[in-house]
């Protein structure tokens, strides 16, 4: 029982060693910009007060991310929880799950159609970034995402 034990023991470490080394990617060297494309897949309002946009609401979307330049199939996928504090005014975070790591933003807004949210980190690839996401929308339920990230 003891000689499996250590076994079982050697056996994770010696995993958690490789799975440590496997997944290292380089951050980003310097600024940079993306450019992508987000259709709204999912968008729910949790109604938490007086019926309508009232403080405390909660608006829950939920996107497809595309780069039509490199392949016609989503790329990553998003999320972004909003709270209303006033009649249209939100306060929002979110994550962009992106294929060289995780971008997430906060910031607040009124207008949905036309936006800037602060870029606060990120993983892999984006753990050392800052900036600004413009989000414009472009058509029913499909936004222009800019990214405009710099080196914290």
């Amino acid at each position: 029982m003891v000689r499996r034990v250590g076994v079982l023991i050697a056996a994770a470490a010696g995993g958690l060693a490789i799975a440590q080394t496997a997944g290292t990617v380089a951050s980003l060297t310097g600024p940079g910009q993306i450019r992508i494309t987000a259709t709204e897949n999912l968008f729910t309002r949790v109604d938490t007060g007086r019926p309508g946009a009232t403080p405390g609401d909660m608006e829950i979307a939920q996107y497809k991310l595309y780069n039509k330049r490199i392949r016609s199939r989503p790329i990553g996928h998003a999320q972004l929880v909003c709270t209303l504090t006033g009649q249209n005014f939100r306060n929002c975070n979110g994550t962009y799950i992106l294929p060289a790591g995780k971008i997430t933003v906060s910031g607040a807004f009124i207008f949905r159609g036309l936006y800037d949210l602060a870029v606060t980190g990120g993983t892999a690839r984006y753990s050392n970034v800052r900036g600004t996401l413009t989000v414009t929308r472009t058509g029913r339920n499909r936004d222009l995402l800019v990214f405009r990230l710099v080196i914290a």
